[in-house]
């Protein structure tokens, strides 16, 4: 059976993108300080890590499908249409524009969250879905379709830009699943609790 996984690298005072987040700055001031623990030789995602970067990095790429965020989606370039060969199911209110055409991986999901993630986990084929986005997490947590979290904590405190739980409706109770704790990084996976 898939679960919903949101793989999201943090600050310790919990914002996953930098000061000036904007169309020409995407992600922010010193974005990259949150995936250095990565081990990147060049530019993500053309590279593969090394390390638990690389470790992290394959886990992600076992996933069957990817459900993202307009925001995350456009701002990563739709991933050139190939999130590692899966389909990937970007939720936004508004039509994709025209460039998405070129990417027959991409589905654009306008009826919510809970929709795109029940038809990523029929494209899945019984393996994970990736979540991608901030915004998105939020929304899903409050459909219920969100499982698990995989959270890696980066030693820094960036004091601005974007946090990921800013607004949650109501609290929500998660369970640890996982912890490894890295020079570079803490990674902590959890499962999300439902009564």
């Amino acid at each position: 059976m898939s679960n919903s996984v949101l793989y999201m690298s943090m600050s310790l005072d919990g914002f996953i993108a930098g000061p000036n987040d904007e169309v020409g700055n995407p992600a922010g001031d010193d974005f990259m300080r949150l995936h250095e623990w990565y081990g990147f030789q060049g530019t993500p995602p053309n590279t593969q890590g090394t390390g638990w970067g690389a470790h992290f990095m394959e886990e992600g790429h076992a996933t069957g499908a990817v459900v993202a965020g307009r925001r995350s989606a456009e701002q990563a370039g739709h991933w050139g249409g190939n999130h590692h060969g899966v389909p990937i199911f970007v939720v936004s209110r508004n039509p994709p524009g025209r460039d998405v055409e070129k990417y027959p991986l991409v589905t654009y999901v306008n009826d919510g969250v809970a929709s795109a993630m029940t038809q990523a986990k029929a494209a899945a084929n019984g393996k994970d879905v990736m979540m991608h986005g901030g915004t998105l997490a939020q929304a899903a947590l409050q459909a219920g379709v969100l499982d698990e979290l995989q959270i890696h904590v980066i030693p820094v405190l960036l004091g601005a830009g974007r946090r990921l739980f800013d607004v949650l409706p109501e609290r929500i109770e998660l369970e640890i699943v996982r912890v490894i704790d890295t020079p570079n990084a803490t990674h902590i996976r959890y499962r999300v609790v439902r009564d």
